[in-house]
This record gives C-alpha cells, structure tokens and sequence, in this order.
C-alpha cells in the first residue's frame, strides 16, 4: 500500500499546481483548477471534486448491488458511467479500472477486444476489478482531501 501523501507532496515545486504521481493527470486536473476565481478557496474545482467524491461512492454501491444479481449489463452501464466521470478529473487508475470493469459486463477481456463465454469468470473479474477501483479512489480521495486542506466537513 502507498504511503499517504503529506500536504507538501500534492503541490508542484513552485507550489501553484498538484503533483499526484500516478494517481491524478496533472494536466487534466490543471485545467479543472484553472476554472476557479480564487486560488486559496478553490471553490469551483473542489464542487467539482466532491460532486465526484458523492457519485462515485453511490456508482461503487451499485455496481455491488448489481453484482449480487448477476447484471453484467448494468455493471457494463456503470463501468462505462465512472469511467467518464474519473477521466473528466483525470483520475487514471480510478477510470482504468472502471474501462476494465465496462468491458467485463459486456463480456469482453480487460481489453475489449475478445469475447468471453463465461458469465461467472466476467462476474469475478468485475467483483476483484470493482475491489481495485474502490481503492484507486480512496487513495485519490485521500490525496484530493489533503489538496483541498479538507477539515472534515466538505464543500463549505
């Protein structure tokens, strides 16, 4: 497991923009941050994040609920769905694991690109890829809360 992200570590060396490492495009996020009118509050961006922090926790519910009934289609649907939502942040490892977990549901390999006849193995495989994508966020969500100097209240 990665350590977690000391306040110093999310800034860049002239301290303007975030270093994510991994984590986060910095060049995607950069121009979320570039929206805000104030660069102490953030406001705009951190709306923006926390909006993603909300949908993702309620995407990740869903995805375990329709892995309890077996919908592939509906995992295939809500894969595809957190997909964009993370890319739009520029979340890359949440939006990887949620492209893997769209081709799942739609009975394909982690690629797309072959069929897969077995429902139970693109069950599992949805049930592990869903695991990761959950813990991608939390480590993103961790990092983002300490960018944002979150107290522990959210959005103000």
């Amino acid at each position: 497991m990665a350590a977690a992200a000391k306040p110093n570590d999310v800034t860049s060396e002239d301290g303007s923009f975030p270093e994510f490492g991994e984590h986060i495009d910095s060049t995607t996020f950069e121009q979320i941050l570039e929206m805000d009118d104030d660069e102490e509050e953030r406001e705009f961006s951190k709306s923006i994040v926390y909006d993603f922090f909300t949908q993702a926790d309620s995407t990740f519910e869903k995805m375990h609920s329709n892995l309890d009934k077996k919908d592939l289609n509906q995992l295939s649907a809500l894969g595809h769905f957190l997909k964009g939502s993370s890319a739009t942040l520029g979340l890359t490892k949440v939006k990887d694991s949620c492209e893997k977990i769209q081709h799942f549901g739609a009975m394909k390999d982690e690629t797309g690109t072959k069929d897969v006849d077995d429902v139970e193995k693109c069950l599992a495989n949805c049930k592990t890829t869903i695991e990761q994508a959950q813990k991608e966020f939390k480590e993103v969500e961790t990092l983002l809360k300490k960018f944002y100097h979150d107290d522990g209240r959210g959005p103000a």
